[in-house]
């Protein structure tokens, strides 16, 4: 690419950069009016469709309910004041509300963490946030839990929970039993019913719905995490988009639904799989309004009347180990895979956090260490490991750096564009004489990157990070603001984030660092095209700037050490390496090789069958136009 073909280029993108930005702000004002109203339509629709509607038939039913007193459960519908407060049962890490309208559980409280306003535990829902609706198809009517008021039976403790709905012996039994931390256990049964039933197959239809809350105090950043997530009973998991409205009726049996936030899920388990053409649905909510989505999922399973059927409820934190301890748990002898809640990145870099972050980042904070310093012990770890990698990438640019005057004065006759490829040849053909490989660092320094990547993954998951504070972060898995603002301003935000702002400046740093390296190594119209691009390369820290000034500080913070450790040990290598030494060593090697001379191979031998190449067509277009 000769220089005006790149200056083209260039100011090509300015134009399109700057013409974007111009119209951006011209209807800025009018995308974000009609994307709060298309959201809050998707969301309205939704909520109509899963509860006003449902409210409506309620109601419907109740009026008939009220004139024909000889309808199936009539008195179940009537509210009782002896039975009004909700039971509760609790343990030291869970508390659940259990409201005798429905019989369904209608507040959960996760003990141990503080939410966004400081209060010592996280409600995940309560009141109308939530409704679960179970029904039955009789032969006669449908029977609705969300209609009927429900009675204790015996005495209720922390633990355990029996309510019934009764019709002249026709009962409709809940059993409810909390184990030792976030799995709730219940069970739907009948008694004196059996003949109210059509005989053969039937089935229980769900509709189950949640205003999922904002608990963290990043709206933006949260909201990324949250999303409706799925099992597949023979496949894997899956979720809808984290990003806008969407609805999907899925194809297979599934062994859970999740209405997931960043750090916490509500998790619906059946015994037997729900079946397939289940319809799911999630709608974004608007900032300030205390809520994230709003989830709706519609399901069926198989009912025996004769026995009762089982589901069991997860309400707590999105915990890997936590949440993979969960299958000895249940009593349904499946492996639920509810671990993969935490979303940990695709294949190889899941790989990499399931097997090895996840094990050094728990044993770190075994020893009772501040997540700050695990942090930074992580990236000390990780850099001890990729330290030969990265040296051997480093002597490798040395090497040609110290080689460039000899590869300049070789190749100075190659002054042509025609010439480019005899002068590649030369230069590989020199690289070779002295057992250097100019592609030796780059493998090692691709290896790496699946490591930052896998963190990019981990760290926003890694619920071990929320609340925890460090030096001047008080939240490591928020954003940490020096400066806040009412009305958002396009591209940055309501903020600015002192954690992101450092590790745009270390990556401008390292930027300079490694840019200076690799213009030390090359000759000609190489490093003439170098220096025009390396302005370039200067945006990419002002382009993480509007990225990551939403996430997390842990993140960032993260980053800005592990760039301030890659500079220093960049920077430590520059003055430790003595180039006269390392010439010496080349030119040994050049001795040697000339008295053993190697056979042409790799990408010096490419090269040259590439320049062959080039010749004999050469010479054939010569041929041709002397005929």
């Amino acid at each position: 690419m000769n220089k005006n073909t790149l200056t083209g280029f260039v100011l090509i993108a300015l134009v399109l950069i700057g013409f974007s930005w111009w119209s951006q702000k011209q209807v800025n004002s009018q995308q974000e009016e009609a994307q709060k109203a298309q959201n809050e339509q998707k969301a309205d629709s939704l909520k109509k469709t899963a509860t006003d509607a449902d409210a409506d038939a309620q109601q419907r039913e109740a009026d008939v309910a009220a004139v024909d007193s000889t309808r199936l459960f009539f008195a179940a519908m009537q509210e009782r004041d002896s039975v009004s407060e909700p039971f509760v049962l609790k343990n030291n890490k869970l508390t659940v509300a259990v409201s005798p309208k429905g019989g369904v559980v209608t507040k959960a409280t996760v003990l141990g963490y503080k939410d966004k306003d400081g209060n010592p535990d996280v409600t995940l829902f309560q009141g109308t946030d939530q409704h679960l609706h179970f029904t039955l198809d009789t032969k006669t009517a449908n029977i609705n839990t969300a209609d009927l008021y429900f009675e204790p039976v015996g005495t209720p403790t922390d633990r355990k929970l029996t309510l019934v709905a009764n019709d002249n012996g026709k009962k409709l039994f809940f059993d409810y039993e909390l184990g030792d931390s976030y799995l709730l256990h219940f069970s739907i049964r009948t008694e004196g019913m059996n003949d109210l039933f059509n005989s053969g197959r039937q089935t229980m239809n769900i509709e189950w719905g949640d205003s999922c809350r904002q608990q963290e105090k990043g709206f933006t950043f949260e909201n990324r995490y949250a999303t409706l997530t799925y099992k597949e009973a023979d496949g894997g998991t899956d979720n809808l988009s984290d990003s806008k409205g969407d609805a999907e009726t899925t194809e297979e049996a599934l062994d859970w639904v999740a209405f997931k936030t960043q750090f916490f899920s509500a998790v619906l388990i059946p015994k037997t799989p729900f079946e397939k053409g289940a319809h799911l649905a999630s709608a974004p909510r608007q900032k300030g309004s205390g809520y994230l989505k709003y989830y709706v999922a519609n399901l069926k399973t198989e009912f025996k009347p004769s026995q009762p059927i089982e589901f069991e409820m997860y309400l707590g934190p999105n915990d890997f180990q936590i949440l993979k301890g969960i299958d000895s748990e249940s009593r349904f002898g499946r492996d639920l895979d509810l671990e993969d809640l935490v979303y940990l990145g695709w294949w190889l870099v899941r790989w990499i956090n399931r097997w090895f972050t996840l094990y050094v980042f728990d044993g770190l904070t075994a020893l009772g260490l501040g997540m700050g310093v695990v942090l930074i012990l992580i990236t000390l770890l990780l850099k001890g490991l990729t330290f030969p990698m990265v040296k051997k990438s480093y002597m490798s640019s040395a090497k040609m750096r110290v080689l460039k005057p000899k590869i300049e004065e070789a190749t100075k006759q190659y002054d042509k564009p025609e010439d480019q490829m005899q002068k590649q040849q030369a230069q590989m053909q020199i690289y070779s004489q002295y057992g250097v490989s100019p592609l030796g660092g780059c493998l090692p320094m691709l290896i790496q990157m699946p490591i930052w990547i896998a963190m990019f993954f981990f760290v926003p998951n890694a619920i071990q990070l929320r609340g925890e504070s460090f030096l001047w972060m008080e939240d490591l898995s928020t954003y940490d603001p020096i400066f806040e603002w009412q009305n958002p301003v396009w591209g940055i935000g309501d903020h600015l984030s002192l954690t992101c702002i450092l590790f745009c400046v270390s990556n401008l740093l390292y930027s300079y660092m490694t840019m200076r390296q690799q213009r030390d190594q090359m000759i000609g119209q190489q490093a003439q095209q170098m220096k025009m691009m390396q302005w370039m390369m200067y945006l990419m820290p002002v382009m993480f700037f509007f990225i990551f000034n939403d996430y997390s500080s842990g993140l960032n913070f993260y980053y800005f050490i592990s760039l301030f450790f890659s500079a220093a040990i960049m920077w430590t290598l520059r003055k430790t390496t003595d180039d006269q030494k390392l010439l010496a060593i080349l030119e040994s090697n050049y001795r040697e090789n000339q008295k053993n001379p190697k056979k042409t191979s790799g990408l010096a031998a490419r090269l040259e069958a590439m320049q062959k190449q080039a010749e004999e067509m050469k010479r054939q277009r010569e041929n041709l136009k002397r005929r």
